[in-house]
């Protein structure tokens, strides 16, 4: 049958990665590829609940294309003489710092609480999204830890999950929901409280 996507070469519980090497189905590689994909998948269902003229639309389309990018690098070991022909994102973080720049500006409030996730379903989904890529983060920075990621991934990474976190607050303002808050952000923490950034 033509086109059919089962090759039964993942059957004993390995799979190919870039530069056509085999490695176990839970090798953290795969673990961070199956993470990723989780959010870029959790970020086109928020999409699918815009209107195509919304003004996240075009920032958010090309999130997810950056993603199915780096996720050809992050699928390529370091030492592999096969390189990805997808682009980095180079200067994504700095264009995310940008978009969230503009949301702060919009936002009648900028004192930062831990908010309970929710409010409706578009924020709820940017909540879910964002958690997503706090997990991809973790799982990314431990394969840092045996094979180098690209910095420019890292940083993407966690540029999109502050970017958002930003995106649930400005949907709710804009739909007059107030935000269900926990406790104030406190920036000067010491450093052993262990908070992410």
């Amino acid at each position: 049958m033509k086109g059919n996507i089962s090759t039964k070469a993942g059957d004993k519980g390995t799979t190919g990665i870039g530069g056509g090497q085999r490695v176990d189905k839970d090798d953290i590689r795969i673990e961070c590829l199956g993470e990723l994909d989780e959010a870029n998948s959790t970020i086109g269902l928020l999409r699918s609940k815009l209107d195509a003229q919304h003004d996240w639309e075009e920032g958010l389309q090309r999130i997810q294309t950056e993603m199915m990018n780096l996720m050809s690098h992050v699928a390529t070991p370091s030492t592999s003489e096969r390189k990805p022909q997808v682009p980095l994102p180079l200067d994504s973080a700095e264009w995310m710092e940008t978009w969230l720049n503009k949301i702060e500006e919009s936002l009648s409030s900028t004192t930062e609480y831990f908010l309970l996730p929710g409010g409706n379903e578009v924020a709820a989904l940017c909540h879910v999204s964002r958690t997503q890529v706090r997990r991809a983060e973790r799982r990314l920075v431990t394969l840092n830890k045996l094979d180098p990621v690209e910095p420019c991934i890292l940083k993407f990474i966690n540029r999109l999950s502050d970017l958002l976190f930003k995106l649930a607050r400005q949907e709710l303002e804009r739909n007059g929901i107030s935000e269900e808050r926990w406790r104030l952000f406190r920036r000067n923490r010491k450093p052993t409280d262990g908070a992410e950034n």
